[in-house]
């Protein structure tokens, strides 16, 4: 079993910056691909950005590439998610989740673990 508790969020104006951080408990990370969801309010979960257990070869959805970084430090079993230039239609509730598969994540946009969620409200 695998615990994933997300922290970092909070509101912002457009332009900014935060770092999202998701701790793992229970059992090491190490053999997991990870990855970002978000939900924006009244829509559909979608994948914002995956790595593999390796790190190495990530994914990022059209909407955030260039600006948002994945990573992880399996030694800390944390994930993070970094967002620049943040943008009104980032808001959502985002979430991690854990796999064994990176497939699962990317394409089917499911994960064997996930977390409760952390708020980003980005202000225009």
């Amino acid at each position: 079993q695998v615990q994933l508790v997300e922290s970092g969020g909070g509101l912002v104006q457009a332009g900014g910056s935060l770092r999202l951080s998701c701790v793992a408990s229970g059992r090491t990370v190490s053999n997991y691909a990870m990855a970002w969801f978000r939900r924006p309010s009244g829509k559909e979960r979608d994948v914002v950005a995956a790595i593999p257990e390796s790190g190495g070869n990530t994914y990022y959805a059209d909407s955030v590439k260039g600006r948002f970084t994945i990573s992880r430090d399996n030694a800390k079993n944390t994930v993070y998610l970094q967002m620049n230039s943040l943008k009104p239609e980032d808001t959502a509730v985002y979430y991690c989740a854990a796999d064994r598969s990176f497939n699962a994540l990317v394409v089917a946009t499911i994960g064997r673990y996930w977390g409760q969620g952390t708020q980003v409200t980005v202000s225009s």
